[in-house]
């Protein structure tokens, strides 16, 4: 729940976009900055805490806590009078930075508690992620005030109620070996151990792909409304496609029981690769059928998440595994900003209904990375 509440924040200038817009007169795409700028903040944000080794010398809850506190204060900014874009960004970015002690933080949490199952436990976990990401657009589309300002407050909120929470329920796990001292080697020390690189290649690929369709799922709505004579309800569309992940997270966390990490995540990343090469034809379906489409490929670009996690985090020594999940993190989101960066500068150049292919790339490093 504390995962959920707090990760609303990660989209809610995302989700009244348009609103956020209307005030500023811009000559460049201010969607793929305002995202770019959440994901810059906790590439940052996630440097900082792996380098310092953070997760693994302090209390875990108690750094949630306060990340979360500080993540919706910086959100509150942007209900700032008369706010500049620059102000904005930099509002943006302090979020970003805060969530890094939010997402990683909590898988941190569940590791500690967890010796085995763990893939099932993150299951759960980064389902809960994908609600809290899709949240915003649900309050979008049913606020009780039509005032863009309701979803910022209202995540804001759930941030404090979320970190308060973990803070004063979940103590710090039974598994948890707590480092006495600051190891900046440790990074390169990781990357030296054969099975976390190749789970953290197989988990920079997914990346790639992950964060650039979460961020233009209601683009893709709306460039199929543009083109089809049919009216689309783009936030309660883009809160199921991209909330619909949570199912297929906790599915795949119960299938990894059986099965094995590496199979479900396997499976994910090349269904959702396939996915990025069709994507064309995918405009081309009937509304109903380009729905359930769209809707199954929220499922397989997110459930392979938690289970290359689970993967950096059996392959880490236990004393290092909240600083190996910080890290991971924290290069795939510099992975996202390019993917985004890069939808957006062919935004304007090739048809709409191409765009997507370009996703591919991260699967196929993915698959190359699960297979090698």
């Amino acid at each position: 729940m504390s995962q959920f509440f707090c990760t609303s924040l990660w989209f809610a200038g995302n989700a009244v976009i348009d609103d956020l817009a209307t005030q500023f007169t811009v000559d460049f795409d201010i969607l793929g900055y305002l995202l770019s700028f959440v994901q810059f903040g906790f590439i940052i944000g996630t440097l900082t805490f792996a380098l310092f080794t953070i997760a693994d010398r302090y209390s875990p809850s108690r750094i949630f806590m306060i990340c979360a506190i500080l993540g919706g204060i910086c959100n509150l900014l942007l209900l700032v009078p008369n706010i500049t874009v620059f102000n904005l960004l930099t509002a943006r970015f302090g979020t970003g930075f805060f969530l890094a002690g939010i997402y990683p933080i909590g898988m941190k949490i569940a590791s500690d508690y967890y010796k085995g199952g763990l893939g099932k436990a993150l299951g759960y976990l980064v389902g809960a992620l994908v609600l809290g990401t899709a949240f915003p657009h649900f309050i979008n589309e049913f606020s009780w005030s039509s005032d863009y300002k309701a979803v910022i407050i209202s995540t804001s909120a759930l941030a404090f109620i979320g970190g308060i929470s973990m803070w004063l329920f979940v103590a710090d796990g039974p598994y948890r070996k707590p480092v006495s001292k600051l190891q900046l080697g440790v990074i390169t020390q990781l990357f030296t151990i054969p099975n976390f690189k190749k789970s953290a290649f197989g988990y920079f690929g997914h990346m790639w792909e992950l964060y650039a369709f979460w961020g233009f799922v209601p683009v893709i709505l709306k460039t199929y409304a543009s083109i089809h004579p049919v009216r689309i309800q783009i936030s309660f569309w883009s809160f199921i496609v991209i909330g619909i992940g949570a199912i297929s997270c906790i599915i795949g966390g119960l299938i990894s029981l059986k099965k094995g990490s590496k199979k479900v995540a396997y499976n994910s990343i090349l269904i959702s690769g396939v996915f990025c090469l069709v994507s064309p034809l995918l405009f081309k379906l009937p509304p109903d059928w380009f729905i359930i489409a769209l809707c199954i490929w929220g499922m397989v670009v997110i459930s392979d998440s938690p289970q290359f996690s689970t993967m950096v985090a059996a392959s880490s020594p236990p004393e290092l595994r909240g600083t190996a999940l910080t890290i991971t993190n924290s290069i795939g989101f510099a992975i996202t900003i390019i993917s985004i960066q890069l939808l957006s500068f062919l935004m304007n150049i090739i048809d709409p209904t191409l765009l997507y292919v370009f996703l591919c790339i991260g699967p196929i490093f993915g698959l190359y990375a699960l297979r090698k």
